[in-house]
């Protein structure tokens, strides 16, 4: 029996490749409206972030988030992010 393919997909900060469940889908919406997806299967344009703070703030100041995704991203997003994921490693 052949093994299952575990998806793969890179860090917009710090550009390390990882397991889709280990890191954090922002979406932007077909209607341009931005939040955290944490069943990676909503509809819309993906961007993946590790689960930790560095990487959050890392997106924040590097505006990869923004680039990645072709928007603004809201500062009330970034405060989300941080919210729910800033003190895990």
């Amino acid at each position: 029996m052949k093994p299952k393919k575990i998806p793969m997909r890179r860090c917009v900060a710090c550009h390390q490749m990882k397991d889709k469940r280990e890191l954090i889908r922002v979406v932007r919406s077909p209607e341009g409206e931005i939040f955290i997806d944490p069943t990676g299967k909503k509809n819309g344009r993906g961007a993946y972030l590790c689960r930790n703070s560095d990487c959050i703030a890392k997106a924040r100041k590097a505006k990869s988030l923004s680039r990645e995704l072709k928007t603004e991203i809201p500062a009330e997003v970034f405060d989300q992010l941080l919210e729910q994921y800033g003190g895990k490693e």
